[in-house]
């Protein structure tokens, strides 16, 4: 279906652009725009526009943080054990793991995982940036990495690439565990989870 309005036509193209948004819920958050007072709308027109004139990437582990807070809040908090990092493709992990409030070190984001298909290597993520934090003679000590990946063959690709590259270093390389989601049943469990589940057993 298509609107007598060009205006409202063009902002459910661009409500549809968005990722995990098809054209029906487009259409609904497009109606929901005009259905609102201008007062609000505004606020959602300026918080966008802040976002992009606002956030940047912290020059340590390259998450988002606002201008002038870099580096980040959690690479300056004295809390945080320093001697881990945990690496993820993006800012989403971040916020999943502080999320749990169980993992208390630092972060390193990759903005990406190393895809040859989509023409990304090595050097279109923030590999560089972390090895550069793990040289001898950095602030801090860290003893260890984990490789908190997504499990697609992008992230395997990108976890091998790495740990490769940090065994000259001495530093330990980790994974999460891969296994049963809590109060799933067995039976229903595909075999390649409950393969890593059994590869990534734990003493009781």
């Amino acid at each position: 279906m298509r609107y007598s309005s060009g205006a409202i036509e063009a902002l459910i193209d661009e409500f549809a652009k968005l990722p995990g948004i098809g054209r029906k819920t487009a259409q609904r958050l497009a109606m929901h725009v005009l259905q609102e007072r201008r007062p609000e709308v505004e606020k959602l027109a300026l918080a966008l526009l802040e976002v992009k004139d606002k956030v940047t990437r912290c020059t340590v582990c390259q998450n988002i943080t606002d201008l002038g807070t870099d580096p980040c809040t959690v690479c300056t908090s004295t809390g945080r054990d320093r001697t881990v990092i945990c690496v993820v493709e993006s800012p989403v992990e971040v916020l999943a793991f502080e999320k749990t409030g169980h993992y208390k070190g630092l972060y390193h984001v990759l903005h990406g995982v190393i895809s040859p298909l989509d023409g990304i290597g090595p050097d279109d993520i923030k590999v560089r940036e972390l090895l550069a934090r793990l040289q001898p003679g950095t602030p801090g000590e860290v003893r260890e990495v984990v490789l908190a990946l997504n499990p697609t063959v992008e992230g395997e690709t990108t976890s091998l690439y790495i740990g490769k590259l940090l065994k000259p270093l001495g530093i330990s390389v980790t994974r999460i565990a891969r296994g049963i989601p809590v109060g799933a049943e067995l039976e229903f469990i595909d075999e390649a989870t409950l393969s890593r589940a059994m590869e990534g057993r734990l003493a009781i």
